[in-house]
């Protein structure tokens, strides 16, 4: 694993620096080593004020902690100096990404009508000349334009292409658009709602490439066929090579080849604070580890991981797992469970817990062995609370997916995104049906005002309770325990008659 002593990097990033360390109340100074005292030190206001450290963060940096940003640098300074106050020492671990910031983007009909149409530009996609690409419209011959023959017999050179979602990614579909000479493609979703896609990674020879909906993509195909219809589509952007890095840090005590690891995504979007997505998770495992830094004596380590570059397609745990891989596996192979925290303060929230048993949800993808028992510390933490809980689909679409999918057990909590909440879960936890969890998510309004106490207050105590929890047995999950508070391994006993050597 290529890592660097952490240090600052950024001159944007120095103020934040005064922001200052948390301190913990007399109260909390025990040893919080077990789950009662643990969630006791773990204390909402404190998280809060980690919050409002991030927003005040956002505010001095261009208004974002995007990856690749001052915001970012900032962020990741002031959790490193929180956690050396605490008595860990912090590593960062760098990757290069591709930074994307779209400045602005429009799809203007010229004629025969001239109106703004509604789109979202693909991430990754090439940017337009500078001006935008005016041109007239043209479809091709295969309406789904997955190749470059799908356009045998279409003047497509300098036009905009529109096509259909469908059958082949939309990478595909761009890459292929400019192979027939299109100076654009326009996308239309094949089903109804917004169609917010992505390239899959950089391809300079593709073609700009936008998407609308089903709707948009029928009215643009009847004016095209009634007569000619011309566009202007700007996508003014940066995309660029940058270089970001993970943030690290573990107990100094407990076994180190029984690792129990807690990771949440440190990066915010570009359109914000993003102080729930993902401040909130971000928050709550820093004041876990805080308070974590002062049980004298554990059984398993700990490592926390706040990754960079997840929204641009979990990267920085992508790294940090292949990393593993490649050059140690044998460290891979000593994490007992993930645990993974991402939107812990949503304002419609529910109580999520990753359904690793499948008992709800049948997952998309494997579920490793050891994951179920991950998420029964959870819900058995809820049940002997009378806290209400649901599943969460175990989905794999957050930074626990690469741990997955190398056979590393996860769980871990989410109180709600973009979907729905439902007429059922109003009754559990309040809230409205019919509006999503999140109604900022991924906008300017993800602001310090877009926290939900009660479920921030709720979601770090099943923080600290799982983590200290685990960090003093994993017994349930992989058989492994530990002798006393040593961080010893249990000695082995060996049947009657039979000799050690």
């Amino acid at each position: 694993m290529r890592s660097r002593t952490a240090a600052a990097t950024a001159a944007a990033a120095t103020a934040a620096l005064a922001l200052t360390t948390l301190a913990s109340s007399p109260a909390q100074a025990d040893n919080p080593n077990n789950s009662k005292k643990m969630t006791r030190a773990v204390t909402v206001d404190n998280v809060h004020d980690h919050l409002e450290a991030f927003q005040e963060i956002a505010d001095a940096n261009d208004g974002n902690r995007g990856a690749g940003t001052s915001g970012y640098e900032a962020s990741a300074q002031y959790v490193e100096k929180t956690l050396r106050g605490a008595g860990y020492t912090t590593e960062r671990q760098y990757f290069d990404f591709i930074y994307e910031e779209t400045h602005a983007a429009s799809l203007d009909e010229i004629s025969p009508e001239a109106r703004s149409v509604e789109h979202v530009p693909m991430s990754y996609s090439q940017p337009t000349p500078a001006g935008g690409v005016t041109a007239e419209l043209v479809a091709p011959s295969n309406p789904l334009g997955c190749t470059a023959g799908a356009y045998a017999g279409v003047d497509v050179a300098g036009k905009i292409a529109v096509v259909s979602r469908g059958e082949c990614a939309f990478g595909d579909k761009a890459a292929a658009a400019d192979a027939a000479g299109a100076a654009a493609v326009i996308v239309y979703n094949n089903a109804p709602g917004a169609l917010n896609g992505t390239l899959g990674g950089v391809n300079p020879d593709s073609a700009p490439a936008t998407g609308v909906t089903q709707e948009e993509g029928q009215t643009i195909l009847d004016k095209m066929s009634a007569g000619p219809v011309t566009m202007k589509l700007v996508i003014d952007k940066t995309l660029e090579e940058r270089e970001t890095f993970n943030v690290l840090a573990e107990t100094d005590t407990g076994r180190d080849d029984n690792v129990v690891m807690l990771g949440a995504h440190l990066d915010g979007v570009h359109d914000g604070a993003g102080i729930n997505d993902n401040g909130s998770g971000s928050a709550g495992i820093l004041e876990t580890a805080v308070q974590l830094g002062k049980v004298n004596k554990l059984n398993n380590k700990v490592r926390f991981a706040w990754w960079g570059a997840e929204e641009l397609g979990l990267i920085g745990s992508d790294h940090y797992v292949a990393d593993l891989q490649a050059n140690d596996p044998a460290a891979l192979d000593d994490i007992a469970t993930y645990l993974n925290f991402d939107m812990i303060a949503s304002p419609n929230h529910i109580i999520g817990v990753y359904d690793a048993d499948e008992s709800t949800y049948e997952a998309p993808v494997e579920v490793p062995a050891g994951s179920a028992a991950t998420e029964k510390v959870f819900t058995d933490y809820f049940d002997k609370g009378n806290q209400a809980w649901v599943d969460t689909e175990f989905s794999g679409r957050s930074d626990y997916s690469a741990f997955i999918a190398a056979g590393v057990p996860a769980s871990g909590l989410f109180t709600g995104a973009d979907g729905v909440k439902t007429p059922e879960e109003v009754e559990k936890f309040g809230g409205e049906a019919g509006v999503i969890y999140d109604p900022n998510y991924h906008t300017p309004a993800d602001d310090i005002t877009n926290i939900n106490m009660d479920a921030l207050d709720i979601m770090s105590d099943a923080i600290a309770h799982a983590t200290i929890t685990l960090a003093q047995s994993t017994k349930d999950i992989n058989g492994k325990s530990s002798r006393g508070k040593s961080g010893k391994p249990a000695p082995t006993v060996l049947p009657e008659g039979v000799d050690a050597a």
